[in-house]
Formats: structure tokens, C-alpha cells, sequence
């Protein structure tokens, strides 16, 4: 599948053109080769870079974590223990993220499960979201 347009790069890889555009810009991806029509023509390795790019995406790595990782991959002698690092590093903020994020399951939970019904005026959410300062809530607004 060489020398393809950016619309079948974009439909092969599930990434828009803009972000491709994008990518080539911020040199993530090499600028690509034109046709006579100056159309941008990409290769196979332009596809596999892209797939990369966009699988790690996928699972949260910043543009930075990604330009590291892909330079490292040329380096094709040298250990991995940097590209280890990187991805260690990043499992360390998925699991914070998930550990804030069940704090806030439960938070919200106690909060909803204060909820009596009745009317706004009496609203123990409103009242619970408005609280911190010792503020009666969005109620007394």
C-alpha cells in the first residue's frame, strides 16, 4: 500500500486529516513526498508510524511521551530501559488518575445518596456543592 493520499492514510488509520497536518507540523510524521499534482503521497512507513502514533494516543501518552518514544525507536542497538521508563512513568499517572477519579465516585455517591427528594430549597446536593466555605448553596443565590 505505498504511495497513498492523506484521505486513504486518514481512513487506514482512523486518524482526521487535520491531525495528520498536525502531526506533520509538530514533526511527528516526516513531511510527505508530493505527486506531480502536489498531492501528499505517503509510504507504508508512513502508515506504520501513524498506526503507532495513534495506538499510543489511544492509551494517553502526551505528543512529547510519543516524540521520545519514536526517536528512541530509531536507536534500533540501544536498550530499552528509557522507552521502559516512559512507559512506566505513565502506567504511575493512569493509576493516580484512577485513584482520584474513585475518590470522586465516592464522594459524589455520599453526596447523592443524601438526597432526601423534596423540593430545591431543600436540596442536599446543591447544599453539599455549595459547602465548602460554610455557603448554603446555589439555593441561597
Amino acid at each position: 500500500m505505498t504511495n497513498l493520499t492523506i484521505g486513504r492514510l486518514a481512513a487506514a488509520t482512523g486518524v482526521k486529516v487535520e491531525t495528520i497536518r498536525y502531526y506533520e507540523r509538530s514533526g511527528l510524521i516526516a513531511p510527505p513526498a508530493r505527486t506531480d499534482g502536489n498531492y501528499r503521497s505517503y509510504s507504508d512507513g508512513d502508515l506504520d508510524r501513524l498506526r503507532f502514533i495513534r495506538r499510543t494516543r489511544d492509551l494517553g501518552f502526551t505528543l512529547e511521551e510519543i516524540r521520545a518514544m519514536l526517536d528512541l525507536a530509531r536507536q534500533r542497538d540501544r536498550s530499552c530501559d528509557t522507552i521502559d521508563a516512559i512507559a512506566s512513568k505513565h502506567l504511575a499517572d493512569v493509576d493516580r488518575k484512577i485513584a482520584d477519579l474513585r475518590g470522586l465516585r465516592r464522594e459524589l455517591s455520599a453526596i447523592i445518596s443524601n438526597c432526601a427528594g423534596g423540593t430545591v430549597e431543600e436540596c442536599r446536593i446543591l447544599e453539599a456543592f455549595g459547602d465548602e466555605d460554610g455557603a448554603k448553596g446555589i439555593t441561597s443565590i
